[in-house]
């Protein structure tokens, strides 16, 4: 699907998901553009249009970044809490004072809680699923089953009830809109990511990267939990706060970022939502 911008994908999807449902004409031609021969796109349970009744709230919020003009930024840590990796990401926060927002695993929280135990308080804490399956894959019952049990770990380890939910792999089923939508979530994507493969010798540069493309309203993806390259970005944390810092930036969480959004954009001087590479 060169060429094919992944808003338009996701366009796409729900689009030809209304249209087998509700006879709109023109679905085929969506299918027949993406070369489909059924739905959903990649797999997935994409049944929005299915489960009217389901619908809580009339229009579900997905974020990519905020638009404003205010110079904030916001980090995002996922997958965590995990030993190794979260200590040393809540160690680097606390030296300089930065909120940031972690989208945790259920699971993986309910099996660490020591480890972010009595250090999220200036911290947003957001869902991230139970296991970290692809939920596009799943129904809306399953779907809401996975929330409702990372929402009760959330809830249990850390005192918090969770507003913000990032889908793993960033993918979006209808049935997922759906599920985030009864539970009145705002769905949080991101503009931008660390690079880790690209940078793996070369923290600096991480660091350069996020410090130079970094605009006002961005939300940056990183990670708590997984393999060793996790350290180049670990170990340019600090010198992506400085540089940030020295632009001007302000570092906040998801939410306080969202909360600087203009209440009516404006489409002129839109901040670019810049590429990324394969969800993790």
């Amino acid at each position: 699907m060169a060429g094919v911008s992944r808003r338009a994908v996701l366009g796409g999807a729900l689009l030809g998901a209304a249209g087998v449902a509700t006879g709109v004409a023109g679905a085929p031609l969506v299918r027949g553009w993406l070369g489909l021969d059924r739905l959903p796109v990649s797999g997935g349970y994409a049944a929005a249009a299915d489960h009217l009744e389901a619908v809580a709230n009339p229009a579900v919020s997905v974020h990519y970044y905020a638009q404003t003009a205010e110079p904030v930024v916001a980090f995002t840590f996922d997958d965590g809490p995990a030993p190794h990796w979260t200590p040393m990401v809540l160690d680097e926060l606390d030296k300089a004072q930065v909120p940031a927002t972690f989208f945790m695993v259920g699971r993986n929280l309910s099996e660490h809680a020591e480890l972010v135990r009595g250090r999220l308080a200036r911290h947003d804490v957001g869902s991230h699923s139970w296991q970290h399956d692809d939920l596009a894959t799943k129904d809306l019952a399953q779907i809401g089953d996975d929330l409702d049990r990372t929402q009760s770990a959330i809830r249990q380890y850390t005192g918090r009830t969770a507003t913000l939910f990032r889908p793993p792999y960033g993918h979006l089923g209808g049935s997922t809109l759906l599920a985030a939508d009864q539970r009145g979530y705002d769905i949080v994507l991101w503009s931008m990511e660390m690079h880790e493969n690209t940078y793996r010798n070369d923290p600096a540069g991480q660091a350069r990267y996020i410090v130079e493309s970094a605009r006002p309203g961005s939300i940056i993806l990183a990670h708590d939990a997984g393999g060793d390259q996790r350290l180049v970005t670990i170990r340019g944390l600090a010198a992506m706060f400085d540089g940030l810092r020295r632009r001007g930036f302000r570092l906040v969480t998801v939410s306080e970022l969202l909360s600087t959004a203009a209440a009516k954009p404006s489409t002129s001087g839109q901040m670019p939502v810049r590429a990324v590479g394969p969800s993790r």
